[in-house]
């Protein structure tokens, strides 16, 4: 994408308070990454309203997840450290959201399927996090952005999950979810082995 989605470009105007403050980015990935953990307890007790309110939860932790990298530019506070925890606090949000799905429905029509499909949404989240820093390594940082298009990134869809759920879609949310993570990852896994073996030094 040329320009940043709109999500982003949101979160660079309400940051310019916090800019003025003692926050740090890394504080603030610290304080999403515990909002959306509490949101995934949340939704793990499979009844409302707690699920209802992590939902929301996750969704306003997804959100301000844009907050700590437009902290670092507006007050020059990057860091090489600030830069992985925010990916690892990201994937780790992610994962546990799946494990917190999962243990939601495993007594629904899901059965035993759904504590398995919330370990391979984890484990997507991981394996694409890793893979998406390699990628960065070798191509600039910000080479493994989200496909998007008009102002939207493909991640956005996760703000979804609060309407979703309030209106009782839980369930089928979570079956998209885990199989679009799965395809997220193999999108990733695809980009990385363009990036690793598509260009070769030729032959002297």
């Amino acid at each position: 994408m040329h320009k940043p989605p709109y999500d982003q470009r949101l979160a660079r105007v309400l940051v310019r308070p916090l800019a003025r403050t003692s926050l740090t980015p890394n504080q603030m990935t610290t304080t999403t990454l515990v909002l959306a953990v509490l949101a995934s307890i949340l939704i793990g007790t499979g009844t409302a309203p707690a699920i209802h309110w992590g939902a929301g939860l996750f969704a306003l932790a997804r959100f301000l997840d844009h907050f700590d990298g437009e902290l670092a530019r507006q007050t020059g506070r990057t860091s090489r450290f600030g830069y992985f925890y925010d990916y690892v606090a990201g994937a780790s949000s992610y994962a546990a959201l799946f494990i917190g799905l999962g243990f939601a429905f495993h007594d629904g029509w899901l059965a035993g399927w759904s504590l398995l499909l919330g370990l391979v949404g984890a484990v997507s989240a991981f394996l694409s996090m890793i893979l998406s820093l390699d990628i960065d390594r070798r191509e600039g940082q910000g080479t493994a952005n989200y496909p998007g298009l008009a102002g939207f990134e493909l991640e956005d869809g996760i703000y979804l999950i609060a309407p979703i759920v309030w209106l009782g879609w839980a369930q089928p949310f979570f079956v998209a979810a885990g199989i679009g993570a799965g395809g997220y990852a193999l999108w990733t896994l695809a980009v990385f082995l363009r990036v690793r073996f598509g260009r070769r030094e030729p032959a002297r």
